[in-house]
């Protein structure tokens, strides 16, 4: 828009200001595959919440669009940006600020990038719990905007579980503290618990106050299962769950994505079955022989064809590194999609075994890893390169999984959010009522409509 470029100018200075087209392409989306994007008027950098405060000022005033942006490692579209946008990038805005080992916090700028943030306060004897699988790469402002979860969240669960409070400027430019930094607080509204998930759609967080635990120390027991199918390996989640067993992590990665990781990184794995199912119980001790025991005894019962309690942790280890890397393991492959629907835990067996029939009923090629043990699944669909029938296929493909989602009772969305990809699921699966109520609250935060509209509802 005429004039935008040289109000942030004024406002921030040049030295904070982008304008470069080649440059800015960098910054105009995340890596949802096939979520649209338009080139931004300009991109800007800035140093603090006073910056922050001027740029939404500018925008505000121009009635130009602006989006927040961490690391870009979104795959829902909800960092992309539209023609004649601002993108608002918190690079810069990398610090943890406070460290309190006393009351288990710490409080942080958006950039601080999470697995940084969980190096950090270990040295204090604390641990963030919260580790997307981009958790060396995204920022906890990336993080608090889609309400991130990871490995860790079928026992410790997500980002918003961790968030106490925080620093946002919303409006025209107002600089509100939401939250609390007290371990109790109950006054008036959860506002922070409000913005978390919001995917940039009611304002920009410029600091964030995170609740910590203790750090583990203890060995971790890891249980390994192979299974012939998806559905039988989806019995041995529920039969876990049935049996009351919380683990540490449950995750889900068939051959064919084994397979992808061994071809490029060489770590040597070998698919006794067409499935692998990893878990792990952090309980000490023999608290923990024990939990994983029985764990071990579901795997057993519900027709693996090999499992056993592992001894090596760096076995162990190298196999939940394949399972963190099988995402970019398959873009090696070609264009890909990804899935995100999350079922009752007792239905993850019916997901996947739709999830299969979709794959045949469409041709399309479905790879599969999951955070099975809270019944979040991502369903990989793999595209050759131009193939723009296979695309077409693949894009229904995506939509009727979430209607098979929706069905079982699930959610169109577990951590990655709505973004641009989900929008049409998110409308079935709340409703007009409720999305009227969503709508009246962007309306009240955001009255001129300026964060990153058009996003998670229409």
């Amino acid at each position: 828009m005429p004039g935008v470029v040289e109000e942030l100018l004024s406002a921030i200075g040049a030295e904070q200001v982008i304008t470069d087209p080649a440059v800015m392409e960098g910054y105009s989306h995340d890596e949802a595959e096939w979520a649209p994007y338009g080139g931004p008027a300009a991109v800007v950098r800035p140093r603090d919440t006073a910056d922050v405060a001027r740029v939404v000022r500018v925008c505000a005033d121009l009635g130009v669009a602006l989006v927040g942006r961490g690391a870009g490692t979104g795959l829902s579209g909800a960092a992309n940006a539209g023609r004649g946008w601002v993108v608002v990038s918190f690079e810069r805005m990398n610090r943890v600020l406070e460290v309190d080992a006393v009351q288990q916090t710490v409080t942080v700028q958006p950039g601080v990038v999470n697995g940084d943030l969980r190096e950090r306060v270990a040295r204090d004897g604390l641990w963030y719990p919260p580790d997307p699988a981009s958790a060396p790469w995204s920022t906890i402002g990336g993080n608090v905007a889609t309400n991130a979860g990871g490995l860790c969240c079928v026992k410790y669960g997500v980002t918003r579980d961790y968030v106490l409070g925080m620093e946002a400027v919303v409006g025209s430019g107002e600089v509100v503290r939401l939250g609390r930094t007290t371990a109790k607080g109950v006054t008036g509204y959860d506002l922070a618990g409000l913005m978390v998930g919001s995917e940039g759609t009611l304002g920009l967080v410029t600091e964030v106050t995170l609740r910590l635990v203790p750090l583990r120390t203890g060995v971790e027991h890891t249980v390994v299962g192979y299974f012939d199918s998806l559905t039988d390996a989806g019995r041995a989640v529920a039969a876990v769950a049935a049996a009351g067993i919380v683990p540490s992590a449950m995750e889900l990665i068939d051959r064919f994505c084994l397979r992808a990781v061994d071809e490029w990184k060489n770590m040597g794995l070998s698919a006794e079955g067409e499935v692998l199912l990893l878990a792990r119980s952090d309980l000490p001790g023999e608290s923990g022989q024990a939990e994983a025991d029985r764990i071990l005894e579901c795997f057993e019962r519900e027709k693996a064809v090999y499992a056993v309690r592992s001894t090596d942790e760096e076995e162990a280890e190298a196999l939940f590194q394949a399972r963190r890397l099988a995402y970019p393991a398959l873009e090696r492959l070609g264009p890909l999609l990804t899935e995100d629907v999350c079922v009752p835990k007792a239905k993850v067996p019916y997901m996947l075994e739709a999830i299969e029939a979709v794959g045949e009923r469409f041709r399309t090629r479905i790879g599969n890893i999951a955070h099975a043990g809270d019944g979040n699944l991502h369903p990989l669909f793999i595209v050759p390169a131009g193939d723009d029938a296979a695309r077409e296929r693949a894009k229904q493909a995506f939509e009727v999984i979430v209607d098979e989602a929706l069905a079982l009772g699930g959610t169109v969305t577990g951590e990655h959010g709505v973004g641009l990809l989900k929008m049409r699921g998110a409308a079935d699966e709340l409703g007009p009522s409720v999305l009227a109520m969503h709508r009246a609250v962007k309306g009240a935060l955001d009255p001129r409509g300026i964060f990153n509209p058009g996003k998670v509802f229409a």
